[in-house]
């Protein structure tokens, strides 16, 4: 079987994968694309993907750059214009977008969503293949050119292979890097409910002992819930029939919305921080969750992977330009120097959050009342808080800035 060359192959083509294709496929890089499954493409319509993201500025800028953000819009994507943060019995916090002249301060979208017009725009690109359903079987790196064998035996070749494949991302164990991190004892249930009181544009999050519920508004009276607990209380919230779960979601909610109903299926997962040791090898460069997975309690997650793919962009467009090989350890290096220090930053303030929060010790109760009150009072801290939310304050990788500014990176 004779073998195929591309300039980039990227392993996974889910969100961070699909934007990364896009993005080199928009500027004629010969991109390969492998994926196990395709999107779902089309669902009932009164049905709700239980695995939602809370889509950042930046992001938004990314997605908008890509030209997918309007189909987003279109299939559904919720702003918010607020964020309520509380500790029963103590201080709470509220974000507002008008604080900063903003219209919003992101927006709630289904991945299903974000994924299916990715990939619609992805599969407009002549210059991206999309190797579908398939997977990785074999991979030889080096630094001019990496191979990768594919489950049926096909055999491909680029300048650059991008593991993109997620959290347990077999492209990163075939490269023999090690990851480290630890488990937080914490599982998150998610699910969809209605709220008696609509969904305000606005996001709640309500931090207790067990760990933080958030509640992420979709639709006029929709909200995707984010229930990080201990793993016994979330079977129990798995197991309970539907009445007893509204009723004790609810009094988690301190009532804030009032009555939440179910809809649809629950559904749970370990939550743990993890780290790749390195980001890159020869030949090889990993992004998003390949590279790193965070607490869901700040919704960070895809965007910083979205910011990852974003850079690597950035940098590949400057190592064509200068006709340095794509795959050469000095032009991944500014990748990974770029991006691991700003992830890891990312990482260790939400696991200080969430031990801090996560904690009924009294000392500590008063010192974060005090530290929320005093956010919520001081309007540039809190207008900071926000701006680093928005994923737009400081250097940003050139397809997460506004449309205007990004646009010449296709010309």
């Amino acid at each position: 079987m004779s073998e195929q060359h591309f300039d980039i192959i990227i392993a996974g083509g889910g969100m961070v994968g699909a934007a990364l294709a896009c993005a080199l496929g928009e500027n004629n890089f010969q991109v390969a694309v492998i994926e196990r499954r395709p999107p779902a493409r089309d669902w009932p319509a009164d049905s709700h993907d239980i695995r939602v993201s809370a889509i950042s500025r930046a992001s938004q800028n990314i997605f908008a750059n890509l030209d997918a953000w309007s189909a987003m819009q279109e299939l559904g994507a919720t702003p918010y214009e607020q964020m309520v943060v509380w500790e029963s019995g103590g201080a709470e916090i509220h974000f507002h977008a008008a604080d900063i002249g903003e219209p919003d301060l992101g927006h709630i979208i289904e991945n299903r969503i974000v994924q299916l017009a990715l990939w619609q725009r992805l599969e407009t690109l002549d210059a991206v293949k999309v190797f579908c359903p398939a997977s990785i079987s074999g991979l030889t790196l080096d630094e001019h050119c990496p191979q990768v064998v594919l489950n049926d035996g096909q055999r491909l070749s680029a300048a650059l292979v991008v593991a993109a494949d997620g959290a347990r991302s077999a492209l990163r164990d075939m490269a023999g890097i090690s990851t480290g991190g630890w488990g937080y004892d914490q599982t998150a249930v998610v699910c969809t409910v209605h709220a008696e009181k609509g969904n305000q544009a606005s996001c709640w999050q309500r931090f207790m002992n067990t760990g933080p519920l958030a509640l992420l508004p979709m639709e006029d009276e929709l909200f995707s819930i984010v229930w990080s607990t201990t793993p016994e209380q979330a079977g129990e919230l798995l197991d309970m029939d539907a009445q007893d779960f509204d009723a004790t979601l609810t009094r988690a909610s301190e009532q804030r919305l009032g009555q939440l109903s179910l809809l649809g299926e629950r559904g749970a997962f370990p939550l743990r921080l993890q780290h790749a040791r390195q980001y890159i090898k020869p030949g090889l460069a990993l992004v998003g969750d390949a590279a790193h997975v965070i607490h869901p309690l700040a919704g960070q997650g895809v965007n910083l992977g979205l910011l990852d793919m974003a850079e690597l962009v950035d940098q590949l467009l400057r190592a064509r330009e200068r006709r340095y090989p794509l795959g050469s350890l000095p032009v991944l290096r500014r990748y990974e120097r770029a991006r691991k220090g700003e992830n890891i930053a990312m990482q260790g303030a939400m696991d200080i959050f969430k031990k801090t929060f996560s904690n009924d010790l009294p000392p500590l109760k008063v010192i974060r009342n005090l530290g929320l009150g005093l956010a919520n009072r001081l309007t540039p801290v809190r207008n900071l808080l926000i701006r680093n939310a928005l994923g737009t304050a400081g250097e940003t990788p050139m397809l997460a800035r506004s449309n205007a500014s990004g646009q010449h990176l296709k010309d």
